[in-house]
């Protein structure tokens, strides 16, 4: 029988017990946690963007900024874009499913926090065939200052341009004019269908 007198020997001991069921395949969980640990990962999701766990990862999220004493302005700008953000995985969900496309957890959230500012990253499947215009969006909001952020807004809004038309609708205007920095993206193909999007929005912590 093993006998544990310190809390340090016990812990000791205890992962060396817990080494054979810490890892999935070719993860190890222990250094999966090391690098969420490392980049700073305040919340992280992957599976089916529902309207539940949008409701959920929001105010899982409204209460870390509110224990972390951030200042209201930046709080709300970061807790605006986190709206923008999970409402387009949300929406290019409902896509998806219109589309046939059987893989329902389509969609990878994260957010972390460093000394300057906060990063947001998402990811999620798209038809290949919007590629084109999504990138022409953000290319185009890339390019803008904050006036020409709002004209375009104005002008997508009375025209009545949304996101299943191809152009990227509102949500990325919205999330360049909240975040104030330029949006980095990637797009991956996935076969000759889709496309796997990533979008990184950085949120500085001070104006």
């Amino acid at each position: 029988m093993l006998r544990y007198n310190t809390g340090k020997l016990f812990l000791i001991e205890l992962k060396t017990l817990a080494l054979p069921f810490m890892s999935f395949g070719d993860l190890n969980i222990y250094d999966f946690y090391k690098k969420m640990e490392s980049n700073d990962i305040m919340l992280s999701f992957k599976g089916d963007v529902t309207s539940d766990m949008l409701t959920s990862m929001l105010q899982i999220m409204e209460t870390k900024l509110d224990n972390l004493g951030e200042e209201n302005k930046v709080k709300r700008k970061v807790y605006n874009v986190l709206v923008e953000c999970l409402q387009n995985l949300y929406h290019h969900r409902d896509e998806m499913k219109r589309t046939g496309f059987k893989e329902e957890s389509a969609a990878i959230f994260m957010i972390g926090r460093n000394e300057s500012c906060y990063n947001i990253v998402t990811g999620n499947y798209i038809s290949s065939d919007r590629v084109s215009g999504l990138k022409s969006r953000i290319d185009q909001v890339n390019v803008l200052d904050k006036d020409g952020l709002k004209m375009l807004y104005k002008e997508v809004l009375n025209n009545e341009e949304r996101s299943d038309k191809g152009g990227g609708g509102l949500g990325i205007i919205d999330i360049a004019r909240k975040s104030r920095q330029k949006l980095v993206y990637d797009f991956m193909d996935v076969d000759d269908q889709y496309s796997f999007f990533s979008l990184y929005i950085k949120i500085p912590q001070k104006n």
